[in-house]
């Protein structure tokens, strides 16, 4: 394994990932090298540009990395990698912390009652990201899943996640087949609606006009209709009003289901 000033040019992009120029670490390296310099000897050691020289230090300073003296001329001197490492690693942190808070604020006050919001709906192209958002909003459920769907959307690896996520939430699914070859989970409640016969006239369009609507935890909806790539549409929302009009939607279909049984 090479020596870290070996590889100088990795060891100056560490630095400046910690919140270092590159003229500050270089300064920082030259310094480290020697006991103590000048000015002019950092100048003839690090490769920093005279004028840049005496700006570098005050920085360093500042941040704590160096040290200087009272002599004249001034001599500075690195403290050592332990404890400077450690002031940058102290400054990213309150950073952080600092960058962490006021963003949560930020979030806070958009979130908060009568704030307002726009209502968004994002569009969602082609049946196989449509099944990736489909199975990402599925993981991410903390009390339920509603689910109508045409069987070709639950795919075998929709129906494993539905069953794994039904041991921990509430799951509803309404479809029009569902073959189980094991046990469902208590909290999985499978509805089965036969599709109504369909005239000769649009039974090609079928397909097209086939989907289905996902409901989690009553606070964001997938709608998707089509069953490939060229024809598949969803749309995805968490908007208020948006999933109020689909929430009322999935219920008149749920009664319907129920009735059905």
């Amino acid at each position: 394994m090479k020596l870290p000033l070996e590889n100088p040019v990795r060891v100056i992009d560490c630095l400046k990932s910690l919140g270092l120029t590159k003229y500050e670490a270089l300064v920082y390296i030259a310094l480290l090298k020697v006991d103590s310099a000048t000015a002019s000897e950092i100048y003839e050691i690090s490769g920093v540009p005279r004028a840049s020289v005496y700006t570098v230090i005050d920085q360093l300073l500042k941040k704590g990395l160096v040290s200087v003296s009272q002599s004249a001329p001034k001599r500075f001197a690195a403290f050592p990698p332990e404890d400077a490492i450690a002031r940058l690693m102290g400054r990213i942190e309150g950073d952080v912390q600092y960058t962490r808070d006021s963003l949560s604020l930020m979030y806070r006050e958009r979130t908060s009652p009568g704030s307002g919001c726009e209502e968004l709906i994002w569009n969602i192209y082609g049946i196989e990201n449509i099944k990736k958002r489909l199975i990402h909003l599925i993981s991410g459920a903390k009390q339920e899943i509603r689910i109508v769907a045409h069987p070709h959307i639950i795919t075998p690896d929709v129906k494993q996640k539905l069953i794994s996520m039904a041991n921990h939430v509430r799951v509803e699914i309404i479809t029009p087949h569902w073959s189980e070859e094991s046990p469902s989970p208590k909290k999985m409640k499978v509805y089965i609606i036969k599709h109504p016969d369909i005239s000769r006239e649009i039974d090609k369009v079928k397909d097209m006009m086939a989907g289905g609507v996902c409901i989690i935890d009553g606070r964001s909806v997938l709608v998707f209709v089509g069953l490939d790539e060229v024809d598949a549409v969803a749309l995805f929302s968490e908007s208020e009003g948006f999933i109020r009009f689909f929430v009322r939607y999935y219920n008149l279909i749920f009664d319907w289901a129920k009735k059905a049984i």
